[in-house]
């Protein structure tokens, strides 16, 4: 295989940084055609460096996750919207789980100011978010701490959420597939989740579209465990169909709103 060219070692190290390139973008800041671009891109993904999505790559590969800030800034608006809209699911006076993830850290984002919430975590920036909050009760899980991102996992974190039952779960996923298997990397964070899946009354998922476009090796369950999903848009026909079959109320954020394909 060729060595990497200079350009392609820049546009790896921009994807490192920010976890999403686009096409448009990196034709732009180099001075070269978009089907100049897609071949540095298509390189870097011939030797697993990057995942090929519509308009441009992201980093990480399917058995290793992408750094914490990097996954903030994917898709950083749609995941404050669809945050937004989970939280409006949740009425004053609940108990609810709040997992680890960017986009469950939206959802706590836009639970600030509620009322007579009970907030059981294993994430310690969902914590010191919500830990203000004058009618906001907040417990957080034991376990061990992840330096990577905040999240506290292994097995006394699912022995503590076997303890409780719960109005709703807000769970995320670091990618889904189409015949709606819900996929992490970590298994200790899996067992986690599924804890939490099992404990809650109502089980929402967290998760913008790019999830469908990510793989990662270890099976957290089936969206039919859930009762309801909330995303940014729905663009997968056979992910919709398996929803519906499965009785899965979707709520979209921005339907509709997908990248064109390209050429």
């Amino acid at each position: 295989m060729d060595p990497m060219t200079p350009r392609q070692t820049e546009i790896l190290a921009l994807a490192r940084a920010s976890g999403r390139v686009l096409v448009d973008d990196l034709a732009q800041h180099f001075a070269v055609t978009p089907q100049t671009i897609r071949k540095d891109l298509n390189g870097l993904c011939e030797r697993r460096l990057l995942q090929r999505v519509h308009g441009g790559a992201i980093a990480g590969s399917g058995v290793e996750n992408l750094g914490y800030e990097a996954r903030r800034q994917i898709a950083h608006d749609e995941k404050r919207r669809i945050g937004e809209r989970a939280a409006s699911l949740i009425a004053d006076g609940s108990s609810l789980f709040i997992n680890i993830g960017t986009t469950t850290e939206e959802v706590a984002r836009a639970l600030q100011g509620r009322s007579d919430l009970v907030v059981i975590t294993n994430n310690i920036n969902v914590a010191n978010r919500l830990r203000p909050e004058p009618h906001i009760e907040v417990i957080v899980a034991g376990g061990v701490v992840r330096r990577s991102d905040g999240g506290i996992v292994g097995e006394a974190t699912t022995d503590f959420f076997n303890q409780f039952k719960v109005d709703f779960a807000i769970v995320g996923a670091s990618a889904i597939d189409e015949d709606g298997d819900l996929l992490d990397y970590d298994y200790r964070e899996v067992r986690v989740s599924q804890a939490i899946i099992a404990n809650a009354r109502h089980v929402i998922l967290v998760a913008d579209r790019s999830k469908l476009e990510r793989t990662a090796p270890v099976r957290i369950g089936h969206i039919s465990q859930v009762h309801t999903f909330v995303t940014d848009s729905l663009a997968s026909d056979r992910l919709a169909q398996v929803c519906r079959e499965a009785g899965v109320r979707v709520e979209e954020v921005m339907p509709g709103e997908t990248d064109a394909p390209e050429a």
